[in-house]
């Protein structure tokens, strides 16, 4: 743990929340996407993905550009369902060292999000653990489609820093994706990047206290 932290800054998918990719490249191709990574690369530079993440689209219109561009017909549920196949679940420990942490320090949630992942995160959150909302392990959330900005966006971390009064020089800003860590150091906030295999659990936060 880097000292002289009194902030940390978290990021949710594969930090908290376990995610896995593949399964909705496999989902969608199950559902007879069968060119889903050249379909997904391709609507990647038509920016559809960027929109829905910082709210530019509506879930509605996001589902029926995916819809338009399958060469199969597809329904609007199996569109869904393949989407957030990659959510999977809350390790417990990573809860109970949020709850642990909180004692000493602000916590912020920063994630790179929609609103259909949204539902389906808190769902899971609700169903596996009885806890209603992610939010309620932070004393403020950030997320993409809501404050209409991304990571790597320097904005976005601005906004964190500015609303809450924090100054970067003792915020800790977790994440595993080196482009938004890059983005935080620029800003001279202080990171840490979870490679492949790491977690908060076992590398980062390993002696909290269990509750």
């Amino acid at each position: 743990m880097i000292k002289g932290i009194k902030h940390i800054i978290f990021d949710l998918g594969g930090v908290i929340l376990n995610i896995d990719y593949q399964l909705t490249e496999k989902a969608f191709i199950e559902a007879g996407i069968t060119n889903f990574a050249e379909l997904y690369s391709q609507l990647r530079q038509t920016d559809l993905f960027d929109k829905f993440e910082v709210g530019a689209m509506s879930a509605t219109d996001f589902v029926a550009e995916l819809q338009k561009a399958a060469p199969n017909n597809i329904s609007e549920a199996q569109v869904l369902n393949a989407w957030n196949a990659m959510i999977l679940e809350y390790p417990l420990r990573r809860l109970q060292i949020l709850q642990q942490l909180r004692l000493y320090y602000d916590l912020f949630l920063l994630s790179n999000t929609n609103e259909v992942h949204e539902k389906t995160f808190n769902d899971v959150l609700m169903e596996n653990h009885g806890i209603p909302n992610i939010g309620v392990f932070f004393d403020k959330v950030y997320l993409s489609h809501r404050v209409g900005l991304r990571k790597p966006m320097p904005e976005i971390f601005k906004r964190v820093l500015d609303e809450n009064g924090l100054k970067p020089e003792d915020t800790l800003f977790i994440d595993d994706s080196p482009q938004h860590i890059a983005t935080a150091k620029e800003l001279g906030i202080q990171t840490i990047f979870l490679e492949k295999g790491m977690t908060i659990e076992d590398n980062v936060f390993k002696d909290v206290q269990r509750s």
